[in-house]
């Protein structure tokens, strides 16, 4: 085990935060077309919010569009980071194993296979027994193998925020926030604090730069939705809207 240098985890976060994050945030919004927009949303709903204007509809469905997607790119971050904390400390390394993301082997010789997720309440049943089931198939290849046959296999469903006082399960631990990054980190407490320093680098700069593309993005998207879903008067024409996203498409 090596010691944990926070000034190399802090650089790392620096110098990706970037294009791990913002820049991928402002390629989807450079990416995002009226079409796509409008096909995947809920007409009904924005009705129901009573959007009368384009602009309205517009900022709705863009401000909805770029959210869903917000934190999952920020979670694919945050496991990246999670490996390469534990990568400095055991020489963790982003698992070969199909559903899991990072294992490693402690001072003990201990082996971790772990499913690195955003917060505790990541998944609904389905999604939970797809991970078991993944942990099971790598404990029984792992335990029949030569190399790891006589090591203690450990699994851990690990929660980049959050917390969970029975960690646990039965089945495998479930480590949250805390104790998620004490685990990684060689039993430091306080990693989980510092590693909101370097995340907000530069944080307002970017943001102010992604606040320009979506104000432009916006301009762009409205102009087109006036064009083709307005009439004379600027009126949303909803049935023609709905039909758009929503009716019969035929088959040639």
């Amino acid at each position: 085990m090596n010691k944990l240098e926070l000034a190399v985890v802090e650089a790392y976060i620096e110098a990706n935060m970037w294009p791990r994050f913002h820049q991928k945030k402002l390629e989807k919004i450079e990416a995002i077309k009226l079409n796509d927009i409008i096909k995947r949303k809920n007409p009904y709903l924005f009705k129901a919010k009573n959007a009368h204007t384009a602009n309205d509809f517009i900022q709705s469905v863009l401000d909805a569009t770029l959210s869903s997607g917000e934190e999952t790119t920020f979670g694919n971050f945050m496991e990246e980071i999670a490996i390469f904390v534990c990568g400095q400390v055991y020489s963790g390394r982003k698992s070969a194993v199909k559903g899991l993301d990072l294992e490693f082997e402690d001072e003990q010789n201990n082996k971790y296979l772990v499913s690195i997720k955003s917060g505790p309440n990541w998944g609904n049943s389905g999604q939970i027994r797809q991970m078991l089931s993944n942990f099971n198939s790598a404990k029984k290849v792992l335990q029949t193998s030569g190399g790891s046959r006589h090591q203690t296999v450990i699994l851990v469903e690990g929660c980049c925020y959050g917390s969970d006082a029975n960690p646990n399960k039965g089945t495998h631990y479930k480590y949250c926030g805390q104790d998620f990054w004490k685990l990684l980190s060689g039993r430091n407490e306080t990693l989980y604090r510092d590693i909101i320093k370097p995340i907000g680098h530069k944080a307002k700069e970017h943001n102010e730069e992604i606040a320009k593309a979506v104000a432009a993005k916006l301009n762009v998207l409205t102009a087109e939705f006036i064009k083709r879903f307005c009439d004379e008067r600027g009126t949303v024409k909803w049935q023609e809207l709905i039909e758009f996203n929503s009716g019969r498409k035929l088959t040639r």
